[in-house]
């Protein structure tokens, strides 16, 4: 694990692994008047889905992702990674496909791996069964802090396209392939190129590096990162009381996984747009007059950009998202 961690080095880190505790240099990363900021998130029962295919090399994509797709919806920068990885008996061939997925995580989003832990509990765990838990301490210059609150109407929503399913609903998603009698090793239904199983393995996709670029280029007034809680959850999170997002649906298409999810498991399109991403990791408020550019700066660092809508006035006073064209946006 060491030459993992090793390869994730960056600016700050100010020990090896091996101590009691990891330390970080603010100061050495190049932060004046920073405010730290930390999440912790795990991958959950995607976990049972590699475990069936007995592929382990992109969960820790996905808990790397989780957190720090967190922290950069407040405007930070992700600095340093801890992970824990918990099991009945270590299986050192599978424990080092996790830990390299932890490493490439951590490569994209551009912190360092500086610790964690491994614990082989055979009392707690069946064999072949473990979970992982991710922590990741970021930061932000005081004056630069993410909180949506200067928010207005007539600011652009952007959203950024997804890698699948990423690292929420699974719950749904594995009930659905057990009602629907298919097989994770088969081709998928809507897919006869790839096995089902590879396909709900996809790793969450790491938006940081693209975001702190559109934080970079101005007019970014708020970050939602679209996990548990779908779009209709999310995005209010980032909006102060008395404001809303009217979406339009039609403004990009629902990929084939969503789709065949809400076909095959009688999924209504609201409670699909509840649990699911439904093809949006990440939506971004921007004032109307860098709308432009930060569009080009996202596109410029491969992201696929949709401008889903508008920030406007709610009738109540409180935060909602209104998705226009629901329905019509899931009929094949």
């Amino acid at each position: 694990m060491k030459p993992l961690a090793a390869a994730t080095h960056r600016a700050g880190v100010a020990s090896d692994l091996g101590g009691f505790g990891a330390m970080f240099d603010l100061k050495a990363a190049g932060f004046e008047d920073p405010i730290l900021v930390a999440g912790t998130d795990g991958v959950g029962t995607k976990l049972m889905i590699a475990t069936q295919m007995d592929r382990h090399g992109t969960v820790g994509i996905d808990l790397v992702a989780m957190c720090a797709n967190d922290l950069v919806a407040q405007g930070a920068e992700p600095l340093f990674f801890l992970d824990y990885f918990a099991t009945g008996k270590l299986d050192v061939t599978g424990g080092r496909d996790i830990v390299s997925g932890i490493a490439e995580g951590c490569r994209r989003a551009g912190c360092a791996l500086i610790g964690g832990e491994t614990a082989e509990m055979p009392g707690m765990y069946k064999p072949g069964d473990y979970d992982l838990a991710g922590f990741c301490v970021g930061a932000v210059e005081r004056d630069s802090i993410l909180t949506g609150d200067t928010a207005e109407p007539g600011d652009v929503i952007f959203g950024l396209a997804s890698d699948g399913i990423h690292s929420n609903g699974f719950s749904l998603a594995r009930k659905v392939v057990e009602v629907s009698g298919a097989d994770l090793r088969d081709p998928a239904p809507f897919d006869r190129e790839r096995r089902l199983g590879d396909i709900l393995l996809d790793p969450t996709r790491i938006y940081v590096k693209s975001c702190l670029a559109a934080i970079k280029a101005g007019g970014v007034k708020g970050l939602a990162h679209i996990t548990g809680g779908g779009l209709l959850e999310n995005i209010p999170r980032v909006l102060p009381s008395g404001l809303g997002v009217a979406i339009d649906a039609g403004q990009w298409t629902i990929p084939k996984l969503f789709q065949w999810i809400a076909g095959a498991g009688g999924v209504a399109p609201i409670e699909m747009a509840r649990t699911f991403n439904c093809g949006i990791g990440m939506a971004i408020i921007v004032e109307p007059q860098y709308a432009d550019e930060v569009r080009l700066v996202l596109e410029g660092e491969g992201e696929t950009v949709f401008q889903l809508g508008v920030v406007l006035e709610t009738a109540e006073n409180a935060a909602e998202v209104v998705i226009e064209g629901l329905e019509d946006a899931w009929r094949d």
